[in-house]
This record gives C-alpha cells, structure tokens and sequence, in this order.
C-alpha cells in the first residue's frame, strides 16, 4: 500500500520531530510529513515535580494535532521499517512512504522487560518510575505513604533521556523526609551504573554538596538487574576488581529509571551503528547531524548517536542547526552550521531549589543565562523550570519560536 511521495519525512513527533517540522514550516519548506502514532504530546520534564507532588499530571499532556504545524501531513502510525536506498519507511499499518530527505527523531524506548521481576515490582504499591505518564503520579503517592526504611532509587548502565531525572526525585523524597520528620528512621540510597554523580565537574561538586547535606548513600557502579517484588529486594550487578558479583538491596520504596535503548526498527536499519560502543544508535555528524553514508538523511534526538546528553534542551540546540543544514542540502549547498553539544540539565536539588547544568561536547560549563551564577542551587532557577521552561516549550519551541 502506498502513500503520497514527500520532500522531507519526519520519523517521530515528539520533541525533536515537531520543533524541525516547525521550523520548516516557517523556512516555507512545502511537502512535510511526520510518522507519529501517538494521539497525545507530553512534556516530560515536569514528571519529576509530579513525583513529587509539586506540579500537576494534566498540565503535561495535550493533543498532539494541535502541534502538527499548519500544511504537514500526519501520519498516525508506527515506523517499522527505513529502506535508505529506495528511500522509502514504512510503517506498521502497511504504508509505503516515499522521500526525498528523511529527519530521523523516533525518540528513545524504556526496556522495562530488561529488568526480569520490573513489571511485577511495579504492580505493587513500593514501586514506581517517573519516566512513564501513567506511574508519575504514582511515585507521589508512594513518597506519601512511605513511613521510614530504605528509599531506593536506580540508574541503569544504558543511556537515558534526561540524565539527571533519575536523581532529581530522589533529592525531593530526600527533602520531603527530612520536612516531614521521618530523615531519622530513612535510609536514601542510590544504585547507579555510573561511576560518579555527575560527568561534569564543576556541576558534579555542587551534587556531591547536596548528596552530603542529605546524607545519601550512593552506591556507584552498580547496574539494577532484578527486582524481587515479593521479597521487596533489588539485585544489582556490580563489577570489582574485573570481577562482577550480585548485591541485594532490600526497599521499602523503589524507584526505577528503566535501562533505554533506540527503537528496535532503528536497532535494525541501515541507519544504525551495528558494531561498537554505538551500536543501534543513528548515525549523526556531531556538528552537522547529517548522516555520513546517506547525505539526505539527518538525525537529532535521543535515537542519535550524538555524544551529548538526551534532553530537550540538547534538541532546542540542534534543530535550528538541522533545519539550516537540511534546506542548505535540499538548495545543493555544503551544510555549514554547526552545533557544539550544548546541552541543559536542571538538576532538582529540593522543594524550591535547583542547579541549572549547561554544558557543551567538551564538558566545560556553558551558561545561557547572563549575569547570574548557575554553579550554584538557586530559587529562581526551580521558578523557572516549574513555570518558565514549560510555557516556553508548548508556545515557543514546538512552534518553531525557540
């Protein structure tokens, strides 16, 4: 079954996919399609102040047709198959889309089912996990009826959107229980794969501040590789000495950030890295995002292999570059604009506090904000992540605006 022939086909209409086709839109690029199944938009950065009951679950979600730019055609389905060379996707309910440029932006997918006993674990009342709409709420409700014991939180091997989310909530829970007298009968404890808080430093030495101001116990290089839920027990694969051995942590709540993966039709395209540290991630030039075996192709987002971390504020900086780049392709021209791995993570660190990472490819801070100090946790920063960030994403960003 075929489907109209387009200019340029857009893979996803989350984040990435809809701020590039409004973008175009505004460049007067005519023929633009988006493959997205979804029939709702979320902005997920606001489900860690849900978890902690700070910010509303409906003030995150809205309908996705009223983002799809005025003349893109929508295609509500699932990408199921990238044929670089008939250039052609096509998708789970049988279509055959054409193209003559392709922006690559499927978004990143949760691998629940990597977690033997996670599904089961998160049936029951001392489980939850910010990263899925429907658990977000939950997480604050368990926060509630939680009474002293171990707060468990976790942070897998793979790659993640939003680095920082895993322990953003568990600096709320750490500052709840202290507000809420119960600090002295809690134990906060952190299971992550990585070997420190934070891979920047100058922002990874404030979070070590705030890891000792609560008195966390963080437990690094230690991957989440079982729950068991009857038990209330997390099992851990940590490495030692070259050596890999199991540790159980027992919870009496648990927070899980699943291990992430890129889509499974991306892990089997053409498109992907099939070998090495990158393996199923799309190929990307780190300045130019064009990919480097089809120079109609472009990619962006948390499917890509750009060595930056996946957030929104990454995208907001990559896809006024794509846009530029794909019309300077589309026109016969050499791309020339470059992003630099500028990417933003504001790190919760407590009810009306936060620490606003900007950093860029080389790891060094990279401030957007003048005249103020983002080495430091600031009020006007948690203000602005819970009021500002979230205006300027649905009426500016995915308008094409910012």
């Amino acid at each position: 079954m075929s489907h109209p022939h387009h200019q340029v086909l857009i893979i996803g209409g989350g984040t990435a996919g809809l701020t590039v086709a409004a973008r175009l839109r505004r460049k007067g690029v005519r023929g633009v399609a988006i493959i997205e199944p979804s029939a709702h938009h979320y902005y997920q950065p606001l489900w860690t102040l849900v978890g902690g009951g700070a910010a509303d679950l409906a003030s995150t979600v809205r309908p996705e047709a009223d983002y799809i730019p005025k003349g893109t055609h929508w295609v509500q389905d699932w990408a199921e198959e990238v044929d670089p060379v008939r250039r052609e996707v096509r998708t789970r309910g049988g279509l055959s889309l054409g193209y003559d440029f392709l922006v690559v932006a499927p978004g990143i997918q949760l691998d629940w089912d990597k977690v033997p006993g996670l599904r089961e674990a998160l049936e029951t009342p001392f489980v939850s996990s910010n990263y899925a709409f429907h658990l977000a709420a939950k997480t604050w409700e368990m926060v509630r009826a939680f009474k002293g014991g171990t707060a468990l939180f976790t942070h897998p091997a793979t790659p993640v959107k939003c680095a920082g989310a895993p322990q953003k909530i568990m600096y709320l829970v750490a500052d709840h229980l202290r507000r809420s007298g119960l600090a002295e009968r809690s134990r906060v404890v952190f299971g992550s794969a990585g070997k420190a808080i934070f891979g920047v430093k100058p922002f990874a030495d404030v979070l070590e501040g705030v890891v000792q101001r609560y008195g966390i116990d963080t437990r690094f290089c230690h991957n989440l590789v079982e729950v068991r839920p009857e038990q209330r027990e997390a099992l851990f694969a940590v490495t030692r000495d070259g050596r890999e051995e199991r540790v159980t942590i027992g919870y009496d709540m648990l927070h899980v950030t699943p291990p992430q993966s890129a889509p499974d039709f991306i892990k089997r395209s053409p498109l992907a890295h099939q070998h090495g540290p990158n393996a199923g991630w799309v190929k990307a030039h780190k300045h130019t995002l064009q990919h480097p075996d089809h120079p109609n192709v472009f990619a962006l987002g948390d499917a890509s292999d750009l060595p930056t971390s996946r957030t929104g504020a990454a995208i907001r900086a990559e896809a006024p570059v794509l846009v530029e780049n794909l019309i300077a392709v589309m026109e016969g021209r050499t791309p020339t604009a470059r992003y630099d791995g500028y990417a933003s993570c504001p790190l919760v660190t407590g009810y009306g506090k936060l620490l606003l990472a900007e950093f860029d490819y080389d790891g060094k801070p990279a401030p957007s904000i003048p005249l103020i100090n983002t080495l430091v946790e600031r009020r006007d920063m948690w203000l602005l992540k819970k009021y500002g960030l979230p205006r300027m994403y649905w009426d500016l960003m995915l308008r094409g605006r910012a």
